[in-house]
């Protein structure tokens, strides 16, 4: 009896050590070498979709900051630091987000802490290994252009914009694969619900596959905006407009 008590006490400090409810965020960041005082904004998309809005903004104490707020579905934001160049990209949503900002290299930054912002990490990386082939031709490759550019080199020159032609051909075949098996696999990933709806958006997509891939999504990323995007999306694949209006015939007089 007295291992079950015990059992269940454990039970309740686990679950009342989240400092967030259902529907809350709360963005724990580390700024190691930023004076105090220093401002951390929380952007995100304006309603057009064409800019960034501040959302909120707090100060850097003791090289620590927290941004605490309410969300209603995962979206992506942005962590801008006065006076650097680059933003934060992560992922809002409900629970605890931690963000340790890399002064010196802002895209070097770490986000983890909720399901979503952990793919994200991941995903990315593994895009960096598939692209890490046009990054490496590029730097074996630059002075050679350059040289050849100079001189006026065009064999060099046309061979080198050949093979790069058929890289990025290969890593854009490769990358597609990439997202179609991501969002197979991971059918609770915001990252999926975007990658639908940028295949929804390709004329040259499938609109049976992008169908399945959208029904295979959770129900909470169904009724997000991208998953609402993707629905309407689908509906005009399957009714297209006929056409704007019927062009009037006048009457002969």
């Amino acid at each position: 009896m007295k291992k079950i008590i015990l059992l269940l006490s454990a039970a309740v400090v686990l679950f009342s050590c989240s400092k967030v409810k259902d529907g809350e965020y709360l963005i724990t960041g580390t700024a190691v070498g930023i004076e105090n005082g220093k401002t951390i904004i929380l952007e995100t998309q304006d309603a057009n979709g064409m800019g960034l809005v501040a959302v909120d903004t707090v100060k850097v104490e003791n090289g620590k900051f927290e941004i605490k707020g309410k969300v209603t579905e995962p979206a992506f934001n942005y962590i801008q630091l006065e006076s650097a160049n680059g933003k934060i990209p992560f992922i809002l949503e409900s629970g605890e987000i931690t963000i340790v900002i890399n002064k010196d290299s802002i895209q070097n930054s770490k986000i983890s802490g909720t399901y979503n912002n952990d793919e994200f990490v991941k995903f990315n990386e593994d895009m960096k290994t598939i692209q890490k082939k046009v990054m490496d031709f590029q730097t074996k490759n630059m002075q050679v252009m350059n040289t050849a550019q100079q001189t006026k080199d065009t064999a060099v020159i046309n061979k080198l914009m050949a093979e790069y032609s058929a890289l990025q051909q290969e890593v854009g075949t490769a990358s597609k694969a990439k997202y179609t098996t991501y969002a197979e696999t991971h059918p609770k990933s915001f990252i999926s619900a975007l990658i639908i709806q940028s295949m929804a958006n390709d004329p040259s997509m499938d609109a049976k596959k992008a169908e399945s891939l959208y029904n295979s999504l959770d129900e909470s990323l169904k009724n997000s905006k991208p998953g609402k995007a993707i629905q309407t999306k689908l509906a005009e694949m399957k009714n297209p407009s006929v056409g704007a209006a019927v062009p009037s015939v006048g009457t002969a007089k």
